[in-house]
């Protein structure tokens, strides 16, 4: 985990991906698939999972809309650098699910715009985001996330027919030979400047699906990537920062904030500082509607690309502020709950260090 790779800091963080609602979305009949064979990671000691938590109120699903502004670029502070992906499968915990690889390779940017996640609206300017979007220059080449078969070519995957208006312009969409839980899984790559596979074609992890562009509803070149379970139709996305796998010595904050009586906080500020380094990061929790969170987390909010180490977790609610801190586990998802004036609810909870190298347990 010694490897670290210089990656240029990209001050252009994109808008994208707002959707139509003039066709009703595409369906294809899943087939049931094996589940991978998950590997582990001997320098990392499995960890116990978060214990189960009352689930939010769900909300109905919204249809996108047509009639939306496109997000100014917004400039978040990143690292400069990035280490090398772990192989995939993994899941060190046996709730995780890092099925896919990225599908930019690691020489380019390959995280999530910071403000525009999963579930995000873009403060209101976009429909809910049902994917992440990874920005990189025009034509750079585009991965498939993991073996399958090819089951969307072209224009028109919102609505299932040939449409040149489509939001998610040039897109390909794969089934893949292994599942999660009984369910099929799917990927979606669009916004592309062209397409290098064809209809039915069976791909390997790795093999090249098309370049980027920035066709459909986009303002630069990006990659927009969806994880679909079940179904390949919009309303059957996932956070797709819970199944790519992370950089070695890398993890993820996954959480759900709520209120004081357990009722969800949607696009609500969450503040992330890093003990070490004093970085901060920015996420917000998922709007209402569209987006479903995981199975097993029912998170409501997800950040990847943390190194290992202390963080300081901050909230403001009813006119106080809320921090507690936790230190982040490489390879695997940690979890939080917030719950309003009662506070947080830590996995691992740690004490304010000035600076913290180790771990402080085993």
């Amino acid at each position: 985990m010694q490897l670290r790779r210089t990656i240029p800091i990209l001050c252009l963080l994109l808008a994208a991906c707002s959707q139509q609602q003039e066709s009703s979305p595409a369906q294809i009949e899943p087939t049931l698939a094996q589940e991978p064979k998950v590997q582990s990671i001997e320098s990392v000691e499995a960890a116990a999972a978060p214990e189960e938590m009352p689930l939010p109120t769900e909300a109905a699903p919204e249809s996108p809309r047509a009639d939306v502004a496109l997000p100014e670029n917004v400039i978040n502070p990143v690292s400069d650098w990035r280490p090398p992906p772990y192989d995939s499968p993994l899941a060190i915990r046996p709730t995780d699910h890092f099925y896919f690889n990225r599908p930019i390779p690691s020489g380019d940017v390959n995280w999530p715009n910071p403000r525009y996640r999963y579930g995000s609206t873009a403060f209101g300017e976009e429909s809910i985001h049902t994917g992440v979007d990874l920005v990189a220059d025009r034509n750079t080449s585009i991965l498939a996330a993991g073996d399958g078969e090819v089951i969307w070519v072209g224009y028109g995957l919102y609505g299932g027919l040939e449409d040149r208006t489509d939001p998610y312009g040039l897109a390909v969409a794969m089934r893949h030979d292994f599942g999660h839980e009984g369910q099929s899984l799917y990927t979606v790559y669009a916004h592309l400047e062209s397409i290098d596979v064809w209809l039915g074609q069976r791909l390997n992890a790795g093999d090249i699906v098309g370049k980027v562009g920035d066709t459909g509803h986009a303002s630069a070149p990006h990659l927009h990537f969806e994880v679909r379970t079940d179904e390949n139709r919009y309303f059957a996305s996932r956070n797709p920062e819970l199944w790519m796998v992370p950089a070695e010595g890398w993890g993820v904050l996954a959480g759900r904030v709520q209120d004081t009586w357990g009722r969800s906080l949607t696009e609500y500020l969450v503040q992330i500082k890093s003990v070490d380094s004093e970085q901060i990061w920015d996420v917000w929790t998922y709007a209402l509607g569209t987006v479903q969170p995981d199975d097993y987390y029912q998170e409501n909010f997800v950040i990847s690309d943390l190194p290992e180490g202390a963080y300081q977790v901050k909230i403001d609610f009813a006119g106080r502020s809320y921090t507690s801190y936790l230190y982040l586990k490489p390879g695997q998802t940690n979890f939080l709950e917030f719950n309003g004036r009662r506070g947080f609810t830590m996995e691992h909870e740690t004490p304010p260090p000035s600076r913290s190298a180790q771990p402080p347990y085993p």
